[in-house]
C-alpha cells in the first residue's frame, strides 16, 4: 500500500480516536476544553502519527495498536505549536489559516490548553498497551 492511500484509510479513524481522548477527559473549565479541541482540530499533515502507524504496519503489526501513542505525539506537537504562537514567543495571529489559540481564547487559556495537552499525552501513554507496566 502506498503512503497516500494508507493516510486516506488510517488517519480519519485515528483522528476520531485522538479527539475521543479529549472528549472523554474533559475539564471543568469549558473554555480550556474548547481551546484544546480547537487546536487539535486545526489539522495539519499528521506526519508524526502517520510515520508511527505506517512503521507498525510495515513490521506486520496492527496500526490501530499505535493510535494511543500516536495521539500522544500529536498532543505534544500541538502543545508546542500553541506555545510557539504566544505573544512572548513568535506572536503569531494565524496557524494554518485560522486564528491561533491565544487570539480566540486568550493568552491565559492558550497556555493552559498547551500545558494540559502535554500532560494528557503522558497520561495516554501510561494508560496504553505501550506502557511497560501493562506488559
Amino acid at each position: 500500500m502506498n503512503l497516500k492511500s494508507f493516510k486516506d484509510n488510517v488517519i480519519p479513524s485515528f483522528e476520531e480516536e485522538m479527539l475521543g481522548y479529549i472528549r472523554e477527559n474533559g475539564t471543568e473549565k469549558e473554555s480550556l476544553h474548547e481551546a484544546m479541541v480547537y487546536s487539535l482540530e486545526a489539522g495539519g499533515k499528521r506526519i508524526r502519527p502517520l510515520l508511527l502507524l505506517a512503521t507498525i504496519q510495515s513490521l506486520g503489526g496492527d496500526s490501530r495498536k499505535g493510535y494511543a501513542v500516536s495521539a500522544a505525539l500529536e498532543f505534544i506537537h500541538t502543545y508546542s505549536l500553541i506555545h510557539d504562537d504566544l505573544p512572548a514567543m513568535d506572536n503569531d495571529d494565524l496557524r494554518r489559516g485560522k486564528p491561533t489559540s491565544h487570539i480566540v481564547y486568550g493568552e491565559d487559556t492558550a497556555i493552559l490548553a498547551g500545558d494540559a495537552l502535554l500532560t494528557q499525552a503522558f497520561e495516554i501513554i501510561a494508560a496504553s498497551d505501550a506502557s511497560p507496566e501493562k506488559k
